[in-house]
This record gives C-alpha cells, structure tokens and sequence, in this order.
C-alpha cells in the first residue's frame, strides 16, 4: 500500500498574521484541511499519516523520528514550513531530515492542506522516488 506523510506545522504554533502566509487561514482551517487531506489520501487507496512540528530546533530530529517510525512512498510538506522566508533554516533542516531518514521517499509541496493528495499524485504518478 502506499504510504504518504502530511508534513507541518502544529496549527497551534503558526503565526497566521505572516504576510506570507495565505489571507484568512486560522489553526481551525489547518485541522479541517488536514481532515479533508487524510479522507482523500484513502479515497486513492493510500495510507495516511500526519506529522506535526513546531517552528524550532526540534524539527528535524521530530522529522527524523516519524520517518524512521515507517517507510513512506512521498512526504508531503505543508505551505506553511516553506512559505515565510525567515523560515528558511528551519526549511533545510527539515529537507534534509526528509534526505537523512527517507532517501527513498518522493518528495511534494502543497499550497493549503485540502491539496495534499494532489501533491502526493504528482510525485507519485511520475515515479519520482528520489535516489
């Protein structure tokens, strides 16, 4: 069975005031698109699991972790880890935990959490596994 990770952050820590992020997005809307994410991921047949971070140090090894815990076909990585470009370092530490913990494992980008399965279906139709 395919197995796909849902990678972000903990609506919880989000500043949803970032510019950079989309307009109107609320911790309540980030849990209804995870929800709507996971229900699509099984529709296609696919396991899905979520993996939430927070915003600091602990990301990385937290991805490291989930990675390790099961072997994923493609790890989806929520808007909200790659859009605000302070962010960035946090962005590579968790690309490369992805890189570290699951050389095999595709990986797609996704603009809302309602998209994730779409993202997924990219990768994975095109057989991108990285190498």
């Amino acid at each position: 069975m395919t197995r796909v990770l849902l990678l972000g952050f903990d609506p919880e820590t989000v500043n949803f005031s970032d510019p950079a992020l989309p307009p109107g997005m609320t911790a309540e809307k980030v849990r209804a698109g995870i929800a709507v994410a996971l229900k699509q991921f099984a529709e296609r047949g696919w396991e899905g699991d979520v993996g939430l971070i927070r915003p600091d140090e602990t990301a990385g090894p937290t991805v490291e972790r989930q990675l390790a815990s099961k072997s994923y076909d493609c790890v989806v990585i929520g808007a909200g880890v790659r859009l605000p470009p302070r962010g960035l370092a946090l962005f590579e530490a968790v690309i490369n935990a992805i890189h570290r913990a699951a050389p095999g494992a595709a990986i797609a980008f996704n603009t809302r959490p309602e998209d994730s399965a779409d993202a997924a279906a990219r990768r994975l139709a095109a057989g991108s596994r990285a190498v």
